[in-house]
């Protein structure tokens, strides 16, 4: 019995697959046999179905297609994993990050990281991802670094914002990226001026071009003010909050996970459009 019924609905599902390729196609063909047993072929144009108003747009993904995420980050990501800044276990990054689908988030969070140079012995950010790579991790990156970039070459570092971001994107590979874009106030430190952070922020835009799985989260847009400590650098609990919330749900719109196939899909209207060349990979 259920044999049969499960070949029934096979054979309606692929009936009414049939229907909707030759509806979408504009064309269908039946042939009519006369009582005096002649054969009149009949040609029927079908107009497919159309509607005076538009369709509805899809609604917006809730989950990313990220499964594992390797979290690398300097001392403005301190408190979104703390209890000290954070006491609230549900408001921190691995679970925000969980909410929106991600299963395991390995964080790397450090005071005074930076890609290139070292602090105190402490591994920079390249060192962090070339471990995780020979650990075998294979998933998405969430890098919030570019501060400490920006005050090091501001410092006279020779090694340039571009090199740094081509080093974190080699070691990675194809594997999708969301870099956390910087921001500080204007009482900031003398090397984490306000210009030091939107050259950086303005090259990791630049560089997107060269890598298809690489994203921009652009937390500048939204952080407030008040969400600063006095250093006009790092957050108050609110703002290590919101930022946490935010990066996870950045992380769902750069890369969602694919919704279920409807009939729509099977009329061609519905698909996806993979993102224009030259079209901005900022995720605002």
């Amino acid at each position: 019995m259920v044999s049969t019924r499960f070949t029934v609905l096979r054979l309606v599902s692929a009936a009414l697959l049939s229907a909707a390729l030759l509806t979408a196609c504009g064309r269908s063909s039946t042939t009519h046999t006369s009582g005096s047993g002649s054969r009149h072929r009949v040609q029927s144009t079908v107009t497919a179905a159309t509607s005076s108003t538009p369709a509805k747009p899809l609604p917006p993904a809730t989950h990313t297609s990220c499964r594992s995420v390797v979290y690398i980050g300097d001392s403005t990501s301190d408190g979104e994993a703390s209890a000290e800044f954070v006491p609230n276990w549900r408001l921190r990054a691995p679970a925000q990050l969980l909410k929106v689908g991600v299963r395991t988030t390995h964080m790397e969070v450090s005071g005074a990281r930076s890609i290139h140079e070292l602090y105190k012995g402490i591994p920079n950010g390249a060192m962090v991802a070339r471990r995780q790579i020979s650990a075998g991790f294979h998933g998405c990156w969430i890098l919030a670094l570019g501060t400490n970039e920006a005050a090091d070459v501001a410092a006279g570092s020779m090694f340039g914002l571009r090199t740094r971001i081509a080093q974190m994107m080699s070691i990675i590979g194809n594997q999708p990226v969301l870099w956390v874009n910087t921001i500080t106030l204007p009482n900031a430190a003398r090397f984490y001026s306000e210009a030091g952070m939107r050259q950086w922020n303005d090259d990791l835009l630049a560089a997107c071009g060269k890598y298809p799985m690489m994203r921009v989260f652009d937390w500048a847009a939204h952080a407030k003010p008040s969400w600063f400590i006095p250093d006009g650098i790092h957050y108050t609990p609110a703002g290590y909050i919101v930022r946490t919330h935010l990066i996870a749900h950045a992380l769902v719109e750069a890369f969602p996970r694919p919704r279920p196939l409807t009939f729509a899909d099977v009329l061609g209207e519905a698909f996806p459009r993979k993102r224009a060349a030259g079209a901005s990979c900022l995720v605002r």
